[in-house]
C-alpha cells in the first residue's frame, strides 16, 4: 500500500479550495457513480485535486506537480508516486468527473449593479469557441481531427471548445467540447438552455435556422453578425432604417413557415464595410438600432477570456498533456473549472473593492493562486478567508491594471498552420506584425436600408 492511502484526504487546491470544497468532490463523484475499488490506488478524490492542479500548473510535469500539491505536508511529500500511477488513476477517474464539477460551478457571476454585464435587464453573454493542440496520437487525431494540408495531417490534433461567456466578468456560464472536424454552431446549440433571459451576441458563423430556433425557444434573444447573403431579402421596412427579413434553411423558398423572422441592422465602423446584425429584438423604439450596433464589440470578451485560459493559464502555444482521448476532454474541463475560480475571485476583489472586474489582473491571481497551493496557504475555511483578505489588499498597489484602454491591433497568422512549416513561411506569416496601439473611439455610423 502506497504511503499515500489514508493521508491524502489533507490535500486542498489552495485557494481553489473555496469553491471546489471536499464535500462538493465526494457530491460529484457520487453524483458520477465513481468509487475507489482498488484497495491502495490513489483515491478519487485526491485525483479530482490533481487533475484540477494539472490544470492550474500547465508547465509542470507530474512530479512537479504533486511536489506543488503536497509540498506542505511532510508525510506526503516524501513518498511522490510514479507518472504511471497518476495516469493509471486519470483514467479510472474518467472526464465525466471533472465535466460535472464545471457544471456544478459555471455560472454567471456579475452582480446586478455591474453596467457592463447588462442591457436593458437582461445579461450580456457571448458565444465563442477556440481549440486547444493536443498530443499527436493516432486516438487523438482519430477523436478529434486537426488541420490538414495537400491532404496530409498538419499540425497537432485540436480539440474544439464552444463556452457561453459573461460578458462582463468572462465568466463561462456553460460550454461544449467537440473535435476540430466539428461545427462551432451545432455545439453552441447544445448551450441554449443555459442563455435563457439573456442577450446573446455571436459572430457571423453561427447564424442558421435550428440555433436560432433552440435560442429563442429558450427565452433567450440573440444578435448575431450575418453575411450579405443571409436575411437578405427585406419583408418590411421599419422607420429606422432597419428592416425584418426571413431567415431559410438553404434550398427553402422566402415564404416557407420553417424559416425564422428577424430584424435586420446595417452600419459602418469609422466608414468601413458594412456590418450586418441580425436580432429577435424586433421593436425599433424600445430596442434602437444605434444601442444594438453598438453592443455588438461585447462579443470580444469572449476573446479575452480565452486568451486568460490559452495564453495564460495553459500558457503560450503549450499542448496539453494527454495521449488518450477521454484524458484530454478531462482536462479541457478542469481548466474551465480552474478558470472560472479564478474568475470568482476576480469579480470579489472587484466587487469589494467598487471596481470593473476588467481592471484585476487575471495574471497576477493566477500567480497568487498557484503560490497558495504551493504554500498550504488555503487548507482551511479560516486560511482562504485570511489569504483572500491579503489579496484584496493588494488590489489597489497591484492587481489594479486602471481602466481598459482602447487598443487595437492588426490581424495575422500568430502561428504557422503547420509545424513542419519553413522558416520562409513563417517569415512571410508574420512580417506584418505590429505591437498594439491605442486608438480613437470607433464611430458607429447606422446604414438605412434602400427602400425597394
Amino acid at each position: 500500500m502506497h504511503p499515500w492511502v489514508g493521508l491524502s484526504d489533507h490535500v486542498r487546491l489552495g485557494v481553489v479550495t473555496r469553491w471546489v470544497t471536499p464535500e462538493l468532490v465526494a457530491e460529484v463523484l457520487e453524483k458520477c457513480g465513481v468509487r475507489d475499488k482498488k484497495s491502495g490506488a490513489l483515491p478519487a478524490g485526491l485525483m479530482v485535486y490533481f487533475t484540477l492542479a494539472l490544470a492550474l500548473f500547465q508547465q509542470d510535469s507530474y512530479d512537479d506537480v504533486a511536489e506543488q500539491l503536497v509540498g506542505g505536508i511532510a508525510e506526503l511529500s516524501g513518498s511522490i508516486p510514479n507518472k504511471s500511477s497518476f495516469t493509471r488513476a486519470r483514467r479510472r477517474l474518467g472526464p465525466l468527473v471533472l465535466e460535472t464539477m464545471f457544471r456544478e460551478l459555471a455560472g454567471p457571476l456579475a452582480p446586478v449593479g455591474l453596467e457592463s454585464a447588462f442591457y436593458r435587464g437582461m445579461r450580456l453573454a457571448a458565444v465563442d469557441g477556440f481549440v486547444l493542440d493536443a498530443p499527436d496520437t493516432t486516438a487523438n487525431r482519430a477523436a478529434f481531427g486537426g488541420p490538414v494540408k495537400n491532404g496530409q495531417p498538419a499540425g497537432f490534433p485540436q480539440v474544439r471548445v464552444v463556452t457561453l461567456t459573461e460578458c462582463g466578468t468572462h465568466a463561462q456560464i456553460d460550454a461544449a467540447v467537440g473535435g476540430f472536424n466539428g461545427g462551432e454552431p451545432e455545439l453552441a446549440i447544445k448551450m441554449a438552455g443555459s442563455a435563457a433571459g439573456m442577450l446573446v451576441i455571436m459572430d457571423r458563423g453561427f447564424p442558421g435556422v435550428a440555433l436560432w430556433k433552440a435560442y429563442t425557444g429558450a427565452g433567450a434573444h440573440l444578435l448575431i453578425r450575418a453575411r450579405s447573403s443571409v436575411a437578405a431579402r427585406p419583408v418590411q421596412h421599419l422607420p429606422d432604417g432597419t428592416y425584418l427579413a426571413r431567415m431559410n434553411l438553404a434550398g427553402q423558398k422566402g415564404a416557407h413557415p420553417g424559416g425564422v423572422l428577424v430584424r435586420v441592422i446595417e452600419y459602418r465602423v469609422d466608414g468601413g464595410e458594412v456590418v450586418r446584425l441580425l436580432t429577435d429584438l424586433l421593436d425599433p423604439v424600445a430596442y434602437p438600432a444605434a444601442e444594438l450596433a453598438g453592443l455588438y464589440h461585447a462579443r470580444w470578451e469572449a476573446e479575452s477570456a480565452f486568451r486568460q485560459i490559452k495564453t495564460f493559464q495553459r500558457g503560450p502555444v503549450e499542448v496539453l498533456r494527454s495521449g488518450d482521448p477521454d484524458l484530454v476532454r478531462q482536462e479541457v474541463w478542469a481548466h474551465l473549472a480552474v478558470h472560472h475560480c479564478l474568475t470568482q475571485v476576480i469579480v470579489g476583489l472587484a466587487d469589494d473593492n467598487g471596481i470593473d472586474p476588467d481592471r484585476v489582473s487575471f495574471v497576477k491571481v493566477l500567480k497568487h493562486a498557484r503560490r497558495s497551493v504551493v504554500r498550504q496557504s488555503s487548507d482551511t475555511p479560516t486560511k482562504i478567508k485570511e489569504f483572500l483578505a491579503v489579496l484584496a489588499a493588494k488590489v489597489h498597489r497591484k492587481l489594479d491594471n486602471g481602466a481598459r484602454r482602447l487598443r487595437e491591433a492588426d490581424r495575422h497568422l500568430k502561428r504557422p498552420d503547420s509545424k513542419y512549416s519553413s522558416k520562409l513561411s513563417y517569415r512571410i506569416n508574420t512580417r506584418d506584425r505590429r505591437p498594439t496601439r491605442q486608438i480613437t473611439a470607433k464611430v458607429i455610423t447606422l446604414q438605412p436600408a434602400m427602400v425597394q
